[in-house]
């Protein structure tokens, strides 16, 4: 038997947060979820957002799966998942709400897609990518960097001499970090990796 509502959506300052049915085979749990979001298509209104998935443990490309099907119903972009509710998360969500507050307040901006190679990408603003950044690639930023994927190239954050600057990825074995004209390594813990001066 299935709890009444398998697929429980709440908001919270940084998006929302999603509580799955634990027992519910996943591929009927996929159906749910979809039914559900596009449901909330309207409510939504084409949000950027982090989500927090609760209640159930999924594999990479499971969580991967429902990610995207998430998108596509609800016609959002997920920026990153939170899935660990330990303390070291409760920072990174902190830590996450600033970065996003920081963003929306100086008219940040997204880049969707994956940095190759000797690709080179400058912001004047705050800047969130829904992507990863590759060995060889750069990405430098007056304020914060926070990347969906995986950070193996060189990221500068604060050029501009702000050094409370973030750097946030969901993975990093970078090439190089910087915050101003610092360099910082990664801190890693949970499910994403930080660099932030102390």
């Amino acid at each position: 038997m299935y709890v009444k509502d398998p697929v429980l959506i709440k908001s919270n300052r940084y998006g929302i947060t999603i509580y799955f049915d634990h027992d519910m085979p996943y591929e009927d749990l996929l159906t749910e979820t979809r039914d559900k979001f596009r449901s909330f298509t309207h409510f939504f209104g084409h949000a950027d957002m982090a989500v927090e998935f609760k209640g159930r443990t999924f594999t990479k490309e499971e969580e991967q799966l429902m990610a995207e099907t998430i998108q596509e119903a609800a016609e959002i972009q997920i920026l990153c998942i939170i899935e660990k509710d330990t303390r070291t998360e409760e920072i990174h969500k902190r830590m996450l709400e600033e970065s996003l507050e920081t963003i929306h307040e100086r008219d940040g901006q997204f880049y969707r897609g994956t940095l190759r190679g000797r690709q080179i990408l400058e912001s004047e603003t705050s800047i969130v990518i829904v992507g990863d950044i590759e060995e060889g690639a750069l990405v430098a930023s007056k304020y914060n960097v926070v990347v969906t994927g995986s950070v193996y190239g060189t990221v500068i954050a604060g050029i501009s001499g702000n050094y409370d600057a973030v750097i946030a990825a969901r993975h990093m074995e970078p090439k190089r970090l910087c915050i101003g004209d610092i360099e910082v390594k990664p801190v890693i813990g949970g499910s994403y990796s930080w660099a932030k001066l102390l």
